[in-house]
């Protein structure tokens, strides 16, 4: 019979064409996963030069920002540096005018300082000119200019007692302590300058009429100057603001002193770190407010105490001050605003070898007469004794105008 022969040839084509199929399967994954590997390999070969060029991308953006941050530090650094000079520039014409103005100030108290109203007015003016001078000092410091160098030393208190005489409200300062040192005389004005932007400070942000003390005290490392107020104080952020200031760790940029700027502490810093002391307002006074603190360090005291009145006197405002070579400020003078009564004496001024007028920057304490004035024997005697009050608190500024840090 044929029939079983049919079915295993049947069975024989069922098989064969599955082994077909199968094969033409496998033949074909293998391509398939062939052409697979093929595209990896190419998106591979992509991949990595596409992240090449992203590192080169990266590598060329880092130096166009690099090189941007440079230029634009170098065009504002340009930029600084021009507004500074041009600032110095004006401020050295300013500095000058207000020297010639003073000149003029004090040959008008000699011509008229007889008469104890237009003395008292001349040393209003005189006091105005001594503000618009610290302003100006303090715009010449931060364009890089230096301050007058001074020849004699001048003990603490005078240093006090010049600084106060450089604010609007000077009456309302008191300076309370002695210390048997001087201030060397590089650091004299500096130290002043600091000082009456603190007072300056102290008597703005305080209620009026309230006092504003200096203490003088003497610490194991220098001698300290404490300024105390009764305002509000400072938030931690003003303290910290205040602590770059008076500390910079670089140069300080004018344009980042706000509109209008506030040149007290970044003046003070300046000075400081050029002279070698140093200046705090993070503490709270006694009354509340801020204590400012100027520490002098011993390399800028000294032993060479100003000639002074005789021990158990008190220093007579109108006695005959000497020479500039050795002036006679004194730390028993009393840190009031009315001196005592003195017997009448010629108003004496200081010149230069060359017989022009000395420039000496006068303090305003008590320059002004009290709305209820005490008698007084003659107007020669009132006008002597303001004008001699005056020499007595010039002490602390007998300085000569110089640009440049010579000797300081």
């Amino acid at each position: 019979m044929t029939f079983p022969h049919s079915l295993v040839a049947w069975a024989l084509v069922v098989v064969a064409l599955i082994a077909l199929v199968t094969v033409g399967a496998v033949l074909r994954a293998r391509t398939t996963n062939a052409g697979l590997r093929r595209r990896n390999d190419q998106l591979q070969r992509e991949r990595e030069t596409l992240l090449r060029h992203r590192d080169e991308l990266h590598a060329v953006n880092s130096d166009l920002t690099k090189r941007q941050s440079f230029e634009l530090a170098e065009v504002r650094k340009d930029a600084e540096e021009e507004t500074k000079a041009v600032l110095k520039a004006a401020v050295r014409t300013l500095q000058g005018l207000a020297d010639e103005q003073q000149v003029v100030i004090e040959k008008a108290q000699t011509k008229y300082g007889d008469d104890p109203r237009i003395l008292a007015d001349l040393m209003a003016i005189d006091h105005t000119n001594s503000q618009f001078g610290r302003r100006a000092q303090g715009i010449a410091v931060l364009c890089g200019g230096w301050l007058g160098r001074r020849e004699t030393v001048a003990s603490a208190f005078d240093v006090a007692r010049s600084a106060q005489g450089r604010i609007r409200q000077f009456d309302r300062v008191r300076i309370n302590g002695q210390v048997n040192f001087s201030v060397v005389s590089r650091a004299v004005e500096p130290v002043a300058v600091v000082l009456a932007e603190l007072l300056a400070n102290a008597t703005n942000y305080s209620a009026p009429g309230t006092p504003v003390e200096i203490n003088i005290q003497a610490v194991p490392k220098g001698v300290c100057l404490i300024v105390d107020d009764a305002g509000l104080g400072m938030a931690q952020e003003e303290k910290d603001r205040a602590a770059e200031l008076l500390a910079p760790q670089a140069a300080i940029s004018v344009s980042s002193l706000g509109i209008p700027p506030r040149f007290g502490f970044a003046v003070s810093g300046v000075l400081a770190a050029r002279y070698g002391f140093k200046v705090s307002v993070d503490s709270v006074s006694p009354y509340g407010g801020v204590r400012a603190v100027v520490l002098l360090p011993d390399e800028l005291l000294t032993g060479d105490v100003p000639p002074s009145p005789a021990a158990g006197h008190t220093y007579q405002a109108d006695a005959p001050q000497p020479q500039p070579a050795a002036p006679a400020p004194t730390p028993l003078f009393p840190p009031v605003a009315q001196p005592a009564v003195p017997a009448p004496q010629p108003v004496v001024h200081d010149t230069t070898p060359g017989g022009l007028p000395k420039r000496r920057r006068q303090s305003p304490v008590s320059m002004v007469p009290s709305a209820d004035p005490e008698p007084v024997p003659s107007n020669e005697a009132t006008a002597s004794r303001l004008g001699a009050f005056q020499r007595g608190t010039r002490s602390g500024r007998d300085m000569t105008t110089m640009e440049g840090p010579e000797s300081q």
